[in-house]
Formats: C-alpha cells, structure tokens, sequence
C-alpha cells in the first residue's frame, strides 16, 4: 500500500484550502452515552472549530473524505480495511482505546493490523507507549481528553452526606461493584453514600446492581442520565470514584479534573497515566478492603482530602480544551505537511 502527502480537500472559494473533510467512526451505537460517543462528539466539535467538515457515524460508509478518524483499533477494523481499500493514499488515524492497548493488540490479528495501517496512532495518556511495540511510538501521539469547567461548588455545604459519585456503564471492565461491597465495611458513623449512575449492558450485574441498592442503604443506582445530568451530579459531589480494571484514559477523570472534584482511582495505567505515579488517591484493582478504607480516610481525614485536591487542582491543566483543540490542530498541520504517509503494507 502506497500513499501520497495529506491533500485537503478542494474549497470552492478558493484553488485550495486548508479545510478538509473528515469521516469520525465510533464503533458503539451512538445512541449509547458511553466514553467513546462522548469523546467523538467532543472531538468532532474541535475539528469544526478548526474549519474542518465532520461526520460521525457507527461505520464507515465509503463516503468521500479526506481523512478517517477510527476509534478502537479492533472494533473498527471493518472500517478502517474499507477505507484503506477504497483510499489507499489518504491519512488514517487510529485512536487506541483501554481494550485495544491492554488486551486487543497483544492477542487479536485485526487490532494488530489497525496499528500497522495507521498513518497515526492517538493514545490518551503517555503510559501507552509501555503497550505500543517501539516500532510504533513514532507515529504514536498523546491526547489528553478535555473537558469544560462546571462547578457548583456552593450545594457541598450537606454535611449530613459525603456524596461520592461513580461514574460508570454496568459492564466487567469498569468493576462497577466494588464501591458497593466496599461501602458495607464502612463504620456505622460514616456519612458516605455512593451514586452510582451507568447503563446495564450486563444482566447479571444489573441484576446485582439493583439488589444491592435495596439492602445496601449506602449506595444508589441511578442508571443511565443525560450527560449534562451526569456532569451536574459529579459537580455536587465530595468525591469522584474510578474502579476501572482497564482504561485507555477517562473522560470521568478529566470532568471531574475540570470540576475540581477530587479523585479516588483503581491504579491501573489507563489512570496513572493521567493522575501520575505519585498520586495519593489510588487503592488496588479489586481490592474491596483497600478501598473502604480510601474512603474512609478520604471522608474523615481533612488534611488527606485537602491533599487530594490540591493534587487534582495542579493536574487541572492537562484537560483544558484549548490543549486539546492545538494538540489536534499540530497532528492535522502534520499531516498537510506529509511528513509521514500511510505506510507500505504487504498483504
């Protein structure tokens, strides 16, 4: 497979334009208000501030574009084979999700293949690379995930509650229970009180989720809000809570980053990609006693709360939108450029 430089597309005002048109795939149906649907209407809003045509869709319909923005290597694969069979000259983009970096493009042939096609790779925290074969890290950039400031800081004076929120779809990879079965070890005087608030995508664990809600008088299931709902919850919450086994990043973390919303987090690398190795709030993948007792120093020790906030205070800066606008603007400006075409791949 051969390629050219990146040419934008025609602009009928003028010989040529900087303008192109891109095609954005997300494989989940988008009528789901999942992480990948939220960060590619996000994305698509970037692009067209910078002048650019964006259609977003489930798959790739062999429609005329400039350029295709793929996200998950695996689950959009029948995608990017058909872009690169019908354009075998245009720029691809491979955005590498939680499951492509830490399962998909260790064991699964089609993953492996997205990341060979790929003129760049976005990853959204630098831990990435420790995944990514060395072949690839050239061509592989980081992109942080933003979002807009919202804070309603004023409804936190409830002192009867420690409001922590959770964020997440009812499904294995986000261990959507632990806050749950951790809360039970929690002291009678405790004032924790977990929402949870997700989609069941899992019978078993929506069936779990709803029997715990009634037995447990520490947690709430919320199920799935609209977004501006959700961001709204987060805002007024104590504490934001990621029990993720795997992530590729978290637009959870970065909302409650821009919420100033401190953090508690599984210590997985999707995570301490973003919050650093450092980072105070971390408890073990799984471990529900590890846990409860976060929380509970979270609730009850105000110089380690303060403390957590002031660590989230100084990461606030990595998911600014405009860092996230000018880091695509340069990866676009690179590709105009041709400073790197499609690779020649061997069948």
């Amino acid at each position: 497979m051969s390629g050219r430089d990146f040419e934008p597309a025609q602009d009928s005002r003028t010989k040529r334009s900087d303008n192109v048109r891109i095609q954005l795939t997300t494989p989940a149906p988008l009528r789901l208000n999942n992480g990948n649907k939220i960060t590619a209407l996000r994305w698509a809003q970037i692009l067209r501030k910078l002048g650019h045509k964006v259609d977003v869709d489930q798959f790739y319909d062999g429609a005329n574009c400039d350029l295709l923005i793929a996200l998950h290597a695996r689950r959009s694969h029948p995608s990017i084979e058909k872009f690169c069979r019908l354009h075998p000259e245009l720029p691809l983009i491979v955005v590498l999700t939680g499951t492509d970096l830490y399962r998909d493009i260790h064991n699964d042939r089609t993953a492996q293949r997205s990341l060979e096609v790929a003129t760049r790779l976005v990853a959204l925290q630098p831990m990435a690379f420790a995944e990514l074969p060395k072949r690839f890290h050239s061509k592989t950039r980081i992109i942080y995930q933003s979002a807009e400031p919202y804070r309603r800081q004023a409804s936190r004076s409830n002192k009867r509650i420690f409001k922590v929120c959770l964020i997440g779809h009812l499904r294995e990879e986000k261990d959507p229970l632990r806050a749950a079965l951790a809360v039970r070890h929690l002291p009678s005087e405790s004032r924790i009180r977990i929402v949870h608030i997700g989609l069941a995508l899992d019978v078993r664990l929506e069936q779990q989720a709803r029997a715990e809600a009634k037995r447990n008088p520490r947690y709430r299931w919320l199920g799935e809000l609209p977004h501006w709902k959700t961001r709204r919850v987060l805002a007024r919450s104590d504490l934001a809570l990621i029990t993720s086994r795997m992530e590729g990043s978290s637009n959870v973390l970065s909302e409650a980053l821009a919420s100033s919303v401190p953090v508690v987090a599984s210590k997985i690398p999707g995570l301490m990609g973003t919050l650093g190795k450092g980072f105070p709030g971390y408890f073990p993948v799984g471990d529900t006693q590890g846990l409860a007792a976060l929380l509970l120093k979270s609730e009850t020790d105000a110089k380690f709360y303060r403390r957590l906030k002031r660590n989230c205070a100084h990461l606030s800066h990595l998911v600014e939108p405009k860092r996230e606008l000018e880091a695509w603007r340069r990866l676009l400006r690179e590709l105009h450029r041709g400073k790197m075409k499609r690779p020649e791949i061997h069948r």
